[in-house]
């Protein structure tokens, strides 16, 4: 993998929110909490309706990074970094050794995750590696996915459009094997 851990896991959390519009997974503050807790963030919560509209609103900011071109993630990135007062810093918690935070641990959920995910996207630029947040390749799917192989071979989401495709095709090869 190309990047540090924690430039990975933002990048997945990145997906997973945006992700999330699509299937509905972040509709009530549980599922805020079962989400933070999927995805490891740390810091204050107020698991409370404000909390999550905010989290639901940062999802078209964060989409936006899947599929940009260079210069339009470098203005997202430097607007989300300077609104939020990013002060990057280095901290270790829970199972994760030294690593970047640009919020500190009290500052509002959303702001968290946008700034991460502003931070996360740095790497993507300074690495050139844009292409790797991209758009999921199935016709009637509109998720993102972050690939992360070796070999850039990703194309589908995590929303099961990877294996509704494989079926598709065993199916297809079954049907004219006839």
């Amino acid at each position: 993998m190309p990047f540090t851990h924690d430039t990975d896991a933002s990048l997945v959390t990145m997906a997973a929110l945006v992700n999330s519009e699509l299937d509905d997974t972040l509709e009530t503050p549980q599922d805020l909490d079962r989400f933070v807790l999927e995805q490891e963030i740390s810091g204050s919560r107020t698991h409370d309706a404000t909390e999550l509209r905010r989290v639901r609103a940062l999802r078209p900011v964060v989409r936006q990074f899947f599929g940009a071109e260079e210069g339009p993630a470098v203005e997202l990135v430097n607007t989300i970094l300077v609104d939020h007062r990013a002060l990057p810093q280095l901290v270790r918690h829970d199972h994760w050794d030294w690593h970047l935070h640009a919020a500190t641990s009290e500052s509002p959920l959303a702001v968290r995750l946008a700034v991460e995910a502003a931070m996360a996207m740095v790497d993507v630029i300074r690495n050139d590696d844009l292409s790797r947040l991209a758009h999921c390749a199935a016709e009637d799917c509109q998720g993102v996915l972050v690939d992360l192989s070796r070999n850039r071979s990703k194309r589908y989401c995590d929303l099961g459009c990877g294996n509704r495709a494989a079926v598709a095709a065993y199916r297809e090869r079954q049907r004219q094997a006839k």
